[in-house]
């Protein structure tokens, strides 16, 4: 999917460059609030940035900026209605906690004293994810500028969360008691980011995740291996079985339907993937590895964007002190996660695994599969109309075509997607070198306003080219 960009609005552009120093003393003070979620004493601080955030919505506009609680730290809603009620609705989703950070931590300056600095915002939360909600208080503003509008184009949402990374452990209990409020027929994801700072993306899709630890018990204590190894099983020795069996000579997941429903990668996904600037020998070297590996067949961006996969995080039993210690060990375990794809239920999964390893463990051996949780995967179709209009607004900020991304990892976005019923756009313009939960985190000033020229873009176009329903 090729876009040729249309030309930029100078409206647009004029109204953020007028407004660039006013919205970067307002992040910045946004950014001196430590909202760490993490940290029971910064509970309060977590409040106050809630509390600056719904302000400064009502400031920008929004008729209606609310702080909404749940059992830990509270989150932000935000609602503009369209002046045509036939308009979409759209939500958009970021987060208003950080991590924690210290100058001792290998900070240049202080975390919550955010600097200017060659053309970069330095601070905690400037890139994840405060600096990415915030653009969209400028593109509003812009968009309505430019225009002549009184409302947006759509009926426009925020939904700012306060425990993001802390894992949104009341994200879903929010999203339930709240959905009516929340409908919505898109969903906006700005917690995310870009290929590099010369390469605009955007990313269609997210993975899940299970993950569990299985416990192993043989013996009733440490015995003798002289007097009894090799005459009763061995915890350790099929926690190993188990482990070196999940995966066949091709490394591919050997759980009988594990790839059963897998949504294939189209010869077009594919093409788009290889057409990144992508250069294997430094991956690598950032993964802190001497090699890649994986399924047969398969890239290795295909392998950690658009595939399933199964980990050994974890593997221990018996005696791990110095020495030798000549024993069969009463237990083993395991522990392992589950990446997966569009087109895989993580409950299935589960299902699956608790078979396969009844089926392996022999007589002897008790064992015991603890689940953690499952996150649900996302992807939004290449040809979606939504993500057309992302892609042009995009295309338009940046005067430049627009590429193709997908997550390894795994986020919330499944839970709106499932929750709201409604496609997720990932509008991020975070870049690797930001440093997302590490010292000096920093946002690249140029692209946080690109951020806030394609929010204005974006509205109005979907208004022109998508009707929901």
């Amino acid at each position: 999917m090729s876009t040729t960009p249309a030309p930029p609005d100078n409206a647009v552009r004029a109204f953020i460059d007028d407004q660039r120093a006013a919205f970067l003393a307002d992040l910045s003070a946004w950014l001196r609030i430590p909202s760490v979620s993490a940290d029971p004493g910064r509970a309060d601080d977590v409040r106050r940035s809630a509390d600056w955030l719904a302000a400064a919505l009502r400031a920008t506009g929004f008729p209606v900026a609310e702080v909404w609680e749940t059992d830990g730290a509270p989150a932000v809603f935000a609602e503009w209605p369209a002046a045509d009620p036939a308009a979409p609705t759209v939500l958009v989703y970021g987060h208003h906690d950080v991590q924690p950070a210290d100058v001792a931590d290998g900070w240049h300056s202080e975390p919550f004293e955010p600097q200017e600095r060659q053309g970069r915002l330095y601070g905690r939360g400037a890139a994840d994810d405060k600096g990415q909600v915030f653009f969209h208080a400028l593109g509003v503003r812009a968009h309505l500028a430019a225009t002549g509008r009184t409302a947006p184009a759509v009926g426009l949402k925020l939904l700012i969360e306060g425990e993001e990374e802390s894992g949104s452990p009341h994200f879903t209990a929010l999203l339930r008691d709240h959905a009516a409020r929340l409908a919505c027929d898109a969903v906006v994801v700005s917690d995310t980011g870009m290929w590099d700072e010369n390469t605009p993306t955007v990313c269609t899709g997210m993975r899940g995740l299970t993950d569990c630890q299985i416990d192993l018990r043989g013996p009733d204590q440490d015995i003798h291996s002289g007097s009894f190894g090799g005459a009763v099983p061995n915890p350790a020795t099929e926690a190993a079985r188990i482990a070196a069996a999940l995966h066949d000579e091709d490394r591919r997941v050997t759980l009988p339907g594990f790839y059963d429903g897998v949504l294939p990668l189209t010869d077009e996904e594919r093409t788009l993937f290889a057409e990144l600037p992508f250069d294997e020998d430094a991956w690598v070297r950032t993964a802190h590895s001497h090699a890649t590996l994986g399924e047969h067949g398969y890239t290795t961006l295909e392998r950690v964007w658009a595939r399933p996969t199964a980990e050994v995080n974890g593997i221990g039993g018996g005696y791990q002190g110095p020495g030798g210690k000549t024993i069969v060990p009463a237990h083993a375990q395991l522990k392992l996660s589950f990446r997966t794809v569009a087109g895989q239920d993580e409950e299935q999964i589960q299902r699956m695994l608790r078979a396969w390893v009844a089926d392996r463990v022999p007589a002897g051996i008790e064992h015991e599969i603890t689940f953690f949780g499952a996150t649900r995967p996302c992807l939004t179709p290449l040809d979606h109309p939504a993500l057309r209009s992302l892609t042009r607004a995009m295309s338009r900020a940046f005067g430049q075509r627009v590429r193709f991304t997908r997550e390894g990892g795994s986020g919330p976005a499944a839970d709106l997607q499932d929750a709201l019923g409604a496609p997720v756009l990932f509008l991020g313009i975070s870049v690797p070198s930001d440093g997302w939960h590490a010292p000096d985190e920093k946002v690249e000033m140029d692209l946080l306003f690109k951020g806030a020229e394609t929010a204005a873009y974006l509205w109005e176009d979907l208004a022109a080219h998508w009707s929901a329903g």
